[in-house]
């Protein structure tokens, strides 16, 4: 019979706290709402490719649903509406993340942003077949 070890107790790591992070309670979720809507705002201020994609979510999330004939449903269209939206904004903040540390060109930094592209375009196509999967054994 193999013997069993005994596990010491997991210790926190010695990482000085993060001076920015002092909220706690209903104060940090305030904080965290507003550094949300700063975020909204920048990218759509900045981001032509966002404010396409929310105009086109004003149109098919109140179609999702009409169109849903379930709940499930529903949430299927309307999750993968928002999902295009969400990998969006991850793709704007990668863009910006690497831009941030340095605006010299890179390999490296081209294959970052490319990859946040290409999620982007998945998660189009993901939308698209969503829909079409719904939809289309209607007609």
């Amino acid at each position: 019979m193999a013997q069993q070890r005994e596990r010491a107790p997991a210790s926190k790591p010695d990482v000085a706290p993060n001076p920015y992070k002092t909220r706690t309670g209903l104060s940090r979720v305030v904080h965290a709402g507003i550094n949300s809507m700063s975020g909204l705002r920048a990218a759509w201020q900045t981001e032509s490719a966002f404010r396409q994609e929310v105009t086109l979510a004003l149109i098919l999330l109140p179609l999702a649903l009409w169109l849903g004939h379930t709940w499930a449903e529903r949430a299927v269209l309307a999750g993968s509406v928002l999902l295009v939206l969400i990998v969006e904004l991850l793709n704007t903040a990668i863009e910006y993340t690497v831009d941030r540390v340095s605006l010299e060109q890179h390999a490296l930094s081209k294959t970052a942003k490319d990859l946040g592209s290409a999620a982007v375009l998945l998660t189009l196509l993901l939308c698209a077949l969503i829909w079409a999967a719904v939809l289309l054994p209607r007609l």
